[in-house]
């Protein structure tokens, strides 16, 4: 069995038990709460709650459909507003290490062979980011070439590789969530604009639009055009 299979199944595996568990642990406490519970029916436990005022007239009642549409930009926003947790994970991460590289020992030492190695926080650190094998960075990269000196320690020059690329990456972490808030901030301003997030649009600017507006002074004129 290959090992993306066995993989693919260890997380079926998983899944098929956490669902598991949480059907029993339902049913299990349905079970005891009907064995437990008080059974004590009137009239008031079959009202409808609603904030603790008793329901006047028909609960059947067509709301505006202005409150799906505000109710829908809501959650769209909402939705948009929770991508900037990933991206503070990022870039809190990548600054942390950028902090932690100052000092070459804390992410970069040797090992019994003499070979250079990340420590074991700076190997969590990177695990932590999304890195599943990090290693020791031995080149350095075109994009760090004139951050990092291409000569000396090579402890110490691995450690600032991994200092300039985490900047790079908190860099490119700002300008990413730059653009993403630019954009939907475009998006809000937009459906401002429009008048979607008024819960009751003004009636007299509609009716302003309806009215037909008389440029002419001549009498006859403004007459046809009223009656028009």
């Amino acid at each position: 069995m290959s090992p993306a299979i066995a993989s693919s199944l260890g997380i079926v595996v998983y899944l098929a038990l956490f669902a598991t568990v949480g059907i029993v642990f339902l049913f299990v406490n349905l079970l005891v709460g009907k064995f437990v519970r008080p059974h004590d029916p009137h009239a008031d436990k079959l009202e409808i709650y609603e904030c603790g005022e008793p329901t006047i007239g028909s609960s059947f009642v067509q709301f505006d459909l202005r409150f799906y549409v505000v109710a829908l930009l809501f959650i769209i926003f909402d939705v948009e507003v929770a991508f900037f947790f990933p991206w503070a994970t990022v870039f809190g991460k990548s600054t942390n290490m950028a902090d932690m590289a100052r000092d070459p020992a804390v992410v970069v030492e040797r090992d019994t062979s003499g070979q250079i190695a990340l420590t074991r926080s700076a190997r969590l650190m990177y695990q932590e980011m999304g890195v599943r094998n990090p290693t020791v960075p031995e080149t350095v990269p075109a994009s760090l070439a004139s951050l990092v000196p291409a000569e000396g320690d090579p402890v110490n020059r691995s450690a600032a590789v991994i200092e300039a690329g985490s900047r790079q990456l908190a860099l490119v972490t700002i300008i990413d969530i730059a653009v993403f808030f630019a954009v939907l901030m475009v998006g809000f301003f937009y459906v401002w604009t429009r008048g979607d997030l008024d819960w009751v649009r003004a009636v007299s600017a509609e009716r302003a639009k309806a009215e037909p507006r008389v440029r002419s002074d001549d009498p006859l004129e403004q007459e046809q055009v009223l009656s028009a």
